[in-house]
């Protein structure tokens, strides 16, 4: 089966720096280097997917800094870039006819956040019969609440490959993918 890998928005935003940073980012874009430079050497198809609000909005607003995709993890060449203003990167984009056009049939998926844009395009990609492998390490996410109950990133991270592994996707460190 040819494989993609898919990067979603892996934006400035989720920095320390941005407005909305996430637990964990630094070790995951550490670690979705070292995925995207195994894909490129290997010859996979990146698919990268940056999130777009509208002019304004606090967070990922069009022509913003925070909605750059960060530099380490940037495109190269003629990888492409897919737009989304949905959490579901298949939603109104062309991700599919383009995971179509270079006859992939499998994706590996890394990137923000593992409790929305992640388990969107998991779930996604598995309902139309494209298999999975989730990179955990390359992933992070933050801290939620509901109804007062304080749910820590690392619980909510969990969680998520849980329900990927019990039903959705492959889930696999970066080590063991890049080994195997």
């Amino acid at each position: 089966m040819k494989r993609g890998l898919v990067v979603v928005d892996l934006q400035n935003e989720y920095l320390p720096t941005g407005n909305m940073p996430l637990t964990g980012i630094d070790a995951a874009v550490e670690n979705a280097i070292r995925v995207i430079r195994h894909a490129r050497n290997s010859g996979f198809p990146i698919f990268h997917i940056r999130h777009e609000s509208e002019e304004g909005a606090p967070i990922f607003a069009k022509g913003s800094t925070g909605a750059e995709i960060q530099a380490d993890v940037a495109p190269q060449g003629n990888e492409p870039v897919i737009v989304k203003k949905h959490i579901n990167a298949f939603r109104e984009t062309d991700l599919k006819q383009q995971l179509d056009a270079a006859d992939i049939q499998e994706i590996v998926v890394i990137g923000a956040m593992s409790h929305m844009c992640i388990d969107a395009v998991v779930r996604a990609a598995v309902d139309m019969g494209c298999p999975v492998t989730v990179l955990h390490d390359a992933c992070a996410t933050s801290d939620l609440t509901f109804r007062g109950v304080a749910v820590p990133a690392a619980q909510v991270h969990a969680v998520m490959m849980a329900a990927f592994e019990f039903g959705y996707s492959t889930v696999k460190s970066v080590d063991d993918y890049l080994s195997a």
